[in-house]
């Protein structure tokens, strides 16, 4: 497995079109791998290619990528990066093997994380009516959507609850109906997007109904409790809406923790 970063240039107007459409951005991302066919479909428990885009500030966006294979991202430097500027030491792009990570979490590990992800839920209006996806909308629901035990227990993690200390509200504040996500565990949630974009394939007009799609990126720290169920979710994914940027989640060592 590799772990790949690559910023975007912003003012170009190659960059200004992949990041228009999630659609676009994938396909640039899956032309990456020259042994991976556009008809391959990814076994949902396999690893898979990710991606991810973290928007820093309006003239820093980075893509990050997690994949079975290394990458070669010379077409999207010549579109959207610095192309003058590479050089055979420095192409453009920073790719390092992800194994060794991967291999070294062990239960109890706390970690910092990032993940964009598409939180849903299925409901129903109607009893005879056949149950839709909807996107959760709020703050307070998207974080349920991550914080949910089932979830986290198949992920192989668990978010960890701040110390009383850094609490705004009364520790003792926990009924359901008062419970303050945000307040309770090491979790943030933040760049809430709403994406609008058609399906289309190469060289054809858009049909069909546009695709909608909600995004959020959380940041927060968590436990490991289950290291192969945490190494399927950081190399397959968590949640929906894969291919559309969803789903990578990524770790970093927490402040005076050496491992």
């Amino acid at each position: 497995m590799f772990l790949t970063r690559f910023r975007m240039n912003t003012a170009r107007p190659g960059a200004r079109l992949l990041l228009s459409s999630p659609q676009v951005l994938h396909a640039a991302v899956m032309s990456s791998f020259p042994n991976l066919l556009p008809t391959d479909a990814p076994d949902p428990d396999s690893p898979r290619v990710l991606w991810r885009l973290d928007h820093h500030a309006r003239a820093e966006v980075m893509l990050f990528l997690v994949s079975p294979d290394q990458p070669d991202l010379t077409h999207l430097v010549e579109q959207a990066g610095w192309p003058a500027a590479a050089t055979p030491d420095n192409p453009g792009w920073q790719t390092r093997p992800y194994t060794p990570l991967l291999d070294r979490l062990a239960k109890g590990d706390q970690w910092g994380f990032r993940l964009t992800a598409n939180p849903v839920h299925h409901i129903r209006r109607t009893a005879d009516e056949p149950r839709k996806r909807t996107a959760h909308l709020t703050p307070i629901h998207q974080m349920g959507w991550l914080l949910d035990p089932n979830r986290q227990e198949r992920a192989g993690f668990r978010i960890l609850e701040k110390p009383d200390s850094k609490r705004l509200l009364p520790a003792g504040t926990t009924h359901h109906k008062h419970e303050h996500h945000g307040d309770r565990y090491e979790l943030t949630v933040r760049d809430h997007r709403s994406l609008g974009f058609h399906k289309s394939h190469a060289g054809a007009q858009p049909r069909g109904k546009p695709v909608s799609l909600v995004t959020v990126t959380f940041d927060g720290r968590l436990e490991v409790t289950d290291p192969e169920r945490i190494r399927r979710t950081l190399t397959s994914g968590l949640g929906k809406a894969k291919a559309y940027g969803c789903g990578l989640m990524t770790l970093a060592p927490l402040p005076g923790v050496t491992r």
